[in-house]
C-alpha cells in the first residue's frame, strides 16, 4: 500500500503489495531512515538537472571540461579547491578489513527468477571464493526486473545474519567449488567452509544518483533516489551484525561526476549515521572513477567525502562511455575498435595515472587512500587452448596493475580469484599506499591527456562486435540478467574464444561508440571483403542498417545456449529497437539504461516503441529524462 507521512515533506510511497511481501527488508527501522533521508531526494533531483544542463551547454557551445579554479570553494562544502589538491583536509583511516584487498570479486547477491534457495547461492560463491572483498552489486550487474533489487537486499541480510537457509546453500556450494578446483588446479580451494565464510569483506554497491528506485517514489509522483533506497536498506538492515562481528560497513559509490555530487553523498551518509546513532565516518566508501569530469576533480571528490572515503576504483567501460559522451560535439574525437581501448591506451593511461597520484597524496594526518584496479572479465570456461590463452592475459593484466601501484584488482567471477590473486601474493605488500608518486598537476596538457586518442584499428569486424554484444546485452537485461556471459555472434560455437562477463557499462559503451562512428563519419582503417568496405570509407546509415539486420539474423538463428529461444520474439526485438533508436538519434541519449529501464517487464514491441519515442521526444525537447517506473501502482 502507499505509505504517507503526516509531518514530513517530501515523503514517499511504496508500490502496491511490495511493502508487505518484503516486510523483512522494508523494516520499520529502514522506513524510518527513508523518512529521515527523504528531503535529500529533491536536492538530488536538482543536481541531476544541473548535470544535464551542463552537458547540453557543453555540446551547444563546443566546450571541453576544465579543471576547477583553485581559489573556488567545493560546492556544498567549505573546502577550498586548492586545499583539497594539497591534501589540507581530514580523510579516513583505512580500517583493518580493507588494508589488504588484493582481489575483490563483483556480482549481485541474487539470481533472476529463482527461488531463494538457489538465488542466495550467489552470496555463497562470493564468500567462499577466497576474494579479499566482494562487492555485492546493486547497480550495473543486478537485473531490475520484478523485485530483484529487494531479493538482493534480502539475501545479503540473511547471509550476513548466518541464517540456516544461507548456511545450507553454502555447504552445498563449497562441495561444488572444490570439485571444480580439483579439476582445474588439481587441489581444493576450500578447507573448513564455515571458517572460509569469515574471510571476505562484505561490500555493497548502491545505484547512482541518476537512477530512480522502481518500488519507492516521492509523494508528488516524481522518482525517489535509488541511492537513498540502496544505502538505507543495506546499512540499516546490516550495520548491527557487521559491527558486532568487528566488520566495516563499506559501500561502493558509482557514476559520481563532480565534487558537488560527492559532497551530497557525504551529507546523506552523515545524516544516516546520525539517524542510527553512529559516529560520522563509520560507513566507508570507495568511489568508482567512471566519469571523465570526475578525473578533473579527484582530490576535490576525495576531500568532499572526508572521513568516509577509503579509495578509488578504475572501472574501464563506464569511463570510456563518459569520454565519448563528453565529446559528442567534437567531430575529430572518434574512438577506435573497443578492444583497442585498453588501460594503456591514450586517454585511459592518463586517467589511470591521475587516480594513482590522487590516492597517494597524503591528507592532513599523512594518510593515503587505496586504488583498486579495474575489472578482469574473463571466465575460465572454454577450450583448453582458449582458457590457457585468456588466463595468461588475465594474469599479465594483474601484473601490470600491480606494477603501476594498484592495491588490488577486480574480477567478475569467483573462478578467477585464485588465478589472479597470486600476483599480489607474490608481491606480498598489503597495499601500495606508501609508494611515492608525483602530485597531480592541473595544466592544459593534463586536460588534453585525458582526451588523448592514439592510432588504432577501426574495422567492420569491430562494428559487428559492437552491435552483436550491445544487442545481446539489451536482450539479457530484459530477461533479468544485467550481468551476462557474452561474446560476438561470429564466435558462437568457437570454444577458443571465451565468453566475457558483460554488464550495463559494457553494453552502453558499445552503443556510444556506434553513435560516435555514425554521426561523425568515422572512416575505416581496413578493407572488408564481405561488405565491400575499403580503407577510408565512412561508417554511414546504410552500413549501420545492413549490419544491424545481419547481426540480428545471427542472434535469431543462434542456439538456445547463446540466445534464449523465449527471447527471440519478445525482448530481443525490443533490444534492437533501442539500439536503432539510440544510434540513429541526432542527439545522443545520456544513459542507455534509461531506455532499458522504461521497458522492464515489458515484452510487447509496440508498447516499447511508444515508450522509447516518449523518452526521446522528452529529452529532445528540454533535456528531461524519464526515469521513474512507468508501471508504478498503489492501492490508493
Amino acid at each position: 500500500m502507499g505509505r504517507t507521512q503526516s509531518s514530513r515533506e517530501p515523503g514517499f510511497q511504496i508500490r502496491a503489495g511490495v511493502e508487505q511481501a518484503y516486510a523483512d527488508v522494508y523494516t520499520v527501522e529502514a522506513l524510518t531512515a527513508f523518512e529521515a533521508l527523504a528531503p535529500f531526494n529533491a536536492e538530488r533531483l536538482g543536481i541531476m538537472e544541473s548535470r544535464i544542463a551542463r552537458r547540453r551547454r557543453r555540446a551547444r557551445d563546443r566546450e571541453a571540461i576544465t579543471f576547477l579554479p583553485p581559489d573556488s570553494v567545493i560546492p556544498r562544502t567549505s573546502i577550498r579547491v586548492e586545499d583539497a589538491r594539497d591534501g589540507r583536509f581530514t580523510g579516513s583511516e583505512i580500517p583493518h578489513d580493507l588494508i589488504r584487498q588484493w582481489i575483490q570479486g563483483t556480482g549481485p547477491a541474487a539470481k533472476p527468477n529463482a527461488p531463494i534457495e538457489r538465488s542466495i547461492r550467489n552470496v555463497a560463491y562470493a564468500l567462499l571464493s577466497g576474494a579479499d572483498g566482494w562487492m555485492f552489486d546493486g547497480e550495473d550487474a543486478l537485473g531490475q526486473i520484478g523485485t530483484m533489487s529487494l531479493d538482493n537486499q534480502r539475501n545479503l541480510k540473511l547471509a550476513i545474519a548466518r541464517d540456516p537457509i544461507f548456511l545450507d546453500a553454502a555447504k552445498e556450494v563449497a562441495v561444488e567449488m572444490n570439485r571444480w578446483a580439483e579439476g582445474f588446479f588439481g587441489r581444493p580451494i576450500i578447507g573448513d567452509w564455515r571458517q572460509q565464510l569469515d574471510f571476505t569483506t562484505r561490500i555493497f554497491r548502491a545505484r547512482g544518483l541518476h537512477l530512480d528506485d522502481r518500488h519507492v517514489r516521492a509523494l508528488d509522483g516524481r522518482g525517489f533516489s535509488a541511492s537513498i533506497v540502496d544505502m538505507g536498506l543495506y546499512v540499516v538492515n546490516n550495520h548491527e551484525r557487521l559491527r558486532d562481528e568487528g566488520r566495516s560497513i563499506v559501500l561502493y559509490l558509482p557514476k559520481i561526476q563532480t565534487a558537488e555530487e560527492a559532497a551530497l553523498w557525504n551529507e546523506m551518509l552523515s545524516a544516516l549515521e546520525t539517524h542510527l546513532g553512529l559516529s560520522i565516518g563509520t560507513v566507508k566508501v570507495y568511489v568508482l572513477v567512471e566519469q571523465l569530469e570526475a578525473s578533473f576533480q579527484l582530490m576535490e571528490i576525495r576531500a568532499a567525502l572526508g572521513e568516509h572515503f577509503v579509495g578509488y576504483n578504475t572501472g574501464r567501460w563506464d569511463y570510456i562511455n563518459s569520454v565519448a559522451d563528453a565529446f559528442t560535439w567534437h567531430s575529430g574525437f572518434i574512438d577506435p575498435n573497443i578492444d583497442s581501448i585498453v588501460m594503456t591506451y591514450g586517454y585511459m593511461r592518463n586517467y589511470e595515472d591521475r587516480v594513482r597520484r590522487a590516492v597517494n597524496t597524503p591528507d592532513l594526518a599523512g594518510r593515503c587512500a587505496l586504488w583498486q584496479g579495474g575489472m578482469e572479465p574473463n571466465i575460465p570456461v572454454g577450450s583448453e587452448e582458449g582458457v590457457a590463452s585468456s588466463m595468461k592475459k588475465a594474469v599479465a593484466g594483474g601484473e601490470r596493475e600491480q606494477r603501476e601501484g594498484a592495491s588490488g584488482k577486480w574480477v567478475a567471477h569467483w573462478k578467477m580469484v585464485h588465478i589472479v590473486r597470486p600476483v599480489w601474493e607474490k608481491a606480498g605488500e598489503d597495499n601500495q599506499s606508501a609508494r611515492a608518486f608525483p602530485r597531480l598537476t592541473y595544466t592544459p596538457a593534463d586536460a588534453d591527456g585525458l582526451a588523448l586518442l592514439e592510432p588504432a584499428p577501426r574495422t567492420v569486424r569491430g562494428a559487428r562486435d559492437l552491435l552483436s554484444v550491445a544487442l545481446q546485452y539489451g536482450n539479457a537485461f530484459g530477461q533479468g540478467m544485467q550481468a551476462a556471459a557474452l561474446k560476438p555472434a561470429d564466435h558462437f560455437g568457437n570454444d577458443d574464444v571465451l565468453y566475457l562477463m558483460e554488464d550495463m557499462a559494457t553494453g552502453e559503451i558499445r552503443l556510444s561508440i556506434l553513435w560516435e562512428w555514425l554521426h561523425k563519419g568515422a572512416t575505416f582503417t581496413e578493407n572488408d571483403e564481405e561488405t565491400g568496405v575499403r580503407v577510408g570509407d565512412s561508417f554511414d546509415s546504410d552500413l549501420f542498417r545492413r549490419l544491424l539486420a545481419e547481426e540480428m539474423l545471427k542472434l535469431e538463428s543462434a542456439s538456445n545456449r547463446d540466445v534464449h529461444d523465449s527471447s527471440k520474439r519478445t525482448t530481443l526485438p525490443i533490444a534492437a529497437e533501442i539500439v536503432a533508436t539510440y544510434v540513429n538519434a541526432d542527439i545522443k541519449a545520456p544513459w542507455y539504461i534509461d531506455l532499458l529501464n522504461i521497458n522492464l517487464n515489458n515484452r510487447d514491441l509496440a508498447s516499447a516503441k511508444e515508450r522509447i519515442d516518449m523518452y526521446m521526444k522528452a529529452f529532445w525537447r528540454d533535456g528531461t529524462r524519464i526515469t521513474h517506473n512507468l508501471d508504478f501502482e498503489t492501492t490508493s
